[in-house]
């Protein structure tokens, strides 16, 4: 048995070269006003019997496997008696294993434990991908995220005492332009203190959607920010940010301005590049739409 795919399939830019297992289909809240991901994927928990034939045929045939992206947006609502068991299969089929990664969501982070979360960090589980999106409530509301920004610092910081690695999501763009400035300045409030290893800045991109987002977040006033307000927004998040030693990155495929470095090290150059587009925003410098996806 070959491993076989329910599209559609998403997984993390830094999962590109990874083995990509879907325990779950599709998403078990699937309702944020911004996401497309699987409004047409109903969500249910993969047979294990199917999902273990297929971590027996990646034993046969790629066992030098080193990476695993358990699929799909939401893999963390398992039970962590079945999560375990699924890791132990990857150990014993996969002999050069180094890491196994999924997305979580709030609600899954509020169903675990620390010590679920410290069994599955032993069993290999060493990384999760949370989805933050802002640090305003209001937006959070609006956006139908299921948790306020300070329910996220206090759920991404049952992983971290697990010892697990977190890589954390915002959306630049989200709020529109009332919002903007609340939304850096509340967005790097919540980075601060959440202190992932990782944090991603991409850019709102709409799909389509029924109901629209546009009618999920119901302000009259809201819009889409142009590239230069996207940019502006990045830098007073940056800016507002005082975590030190946290990996950020905006070089996603949505963003107009590929930015990537550490802060606080590489704080004062990303303000720099950002600021030399503000002060002279040659469009060139800029990616194009026609090359932006999801």
């Amino acid at each position: 048995m070959a491993i076989r795919y329910v599209e559609p399939l998403y997984r993390p830019p830094s999962e590109a070269r990874s083995l990509i297992l879907q325990a779950t289909y599709g998403c078990s809240h699937n309702r944020c006003a911004f996401c497309v991901s699987f409004q047409g994927k109903p969500f249910r928990a993969r047979p294990e019997a199917e999902l273990f034939a297929e971590i027996d045929w990646a034993g046969g045939h790629i066992p030098f496997a080193s990476r695993v992206f358990l699929a799909d947006g939401d893999a963390l609502v398992l039970s962590t008696r079945r999560l375990l068991r699924i890791l132990e299969r990857l150990r014993a089929r996969l002999p050069s294993l180094e890491r196994v990664t999924a997305y979580a969501s709030p609600q899954n982070l509020r169903k675990k434990s620390i010590e679920d979360l410290r069994a599955l960090k032993e069993a290999g589980l060493s990384m999760l991908y949370v989805g933050v999106e802002s640090g305003d409530d209001e937006i959070l509301a609006r956006a139908s995220k299921g948790a306020t920004a300070d329910e996220m610092i206090a759920l991404c910081a049952k992983p971290t005492q697990a010892g697990m690695d977190l890589s954390v999501t915002v959306i630049l763009g989200l709020g529109g332009p009332r919002l903007s400035q609340r939304h850096a300045l509340g967005t790097a409030r919540v980075l601060d203190a959440i202190a992932p290893r990782y944090a991603s800045a991409l850019t709102l991109m709409l799909g389509p959607r029924d109901p629209s987002f546009e009618e999920c977040f119901g302000d009259p006033a809201w819009r889409m920010l142009s590239p230069l307000e996207i940019l502006a927004e990045c830098r007073a998040m940056l800016a507002a940010m005082q975590a030190d030693g946290v990996t950020f990155h905006a070089n996603h495929a949505s963003n107009y301005l590929p930015l990537s470095g550490e802060l606080q090290r590489d704080k004062a150059r990303l303000i720099s590049l950002i600021d030399s587009v503000l002060d002279d925003p040659d469009r060139a410098r800029l990616r194009p739409e026609f090359l932006r996806r999801l």
